[in-house]
């Protein structure tokens, strides 16, 4: 037996010292791989929740797309109330001043757009106001 310090060493200490490596590095070949499959179960129930997460969106998108058309199903149904009204007031017949009053009264949406004008012959006029440059 040998002596270091107040620690005497003996063939006891080496066998526990032996077997406690052993059962850590047991502990590491067993503890690992069922680590790893804990890891990849955890994976799964984090992606298969992404997954319900994602659908209920896309659901909830999907309800909101429909609720939408539906309301503007009705404004339009609302729409063509209100235009079958303006014809009934008119006895039927929309003059031609009319229709130019509705047509300049719809523009004030389009400010700033260029608006392509049809001559009598059907044809657009496109280069109305902008300027001409001639060559000297």
């Amino acid at each position: 037996m040998t002596k270091q310090g107040n620690f005497e060493f003996t063939f006891t200490h080496a066998i526990v010292a032996i077997v406690l490596g052993l059962a850590v590095l047991a502990g590491f070949f067993i503890g690992i791989p069922m680590y790893n499959v804990w890891q990849q179960e955890m994976a799964g129930r984090a992606e298969f929740a992404k997954a319900e997460q994602n659908r209920r969106i896309m659901i909830e998108e999907a309800k909101a797309a429909l609720e939408a058309e539906k309301l503007n199903a009705q404004a339009e149904i609302e729409r063509a109330k209100g235009a079958a009204e303006a014809i009934r007031i008119e006895n039927g017949s929309l003059t031609p001043t009319y229709i130019q009053y509705l047509w300049v009264r719809q523009q004030k949406d389009f400010t700033g757009k260029v608006i392509y004008i049809p001559t009598e012959t059907g044809l657009p006029v496109l280069e109305a106001g902008r300027s001409v440059q001639t060559n000297p």
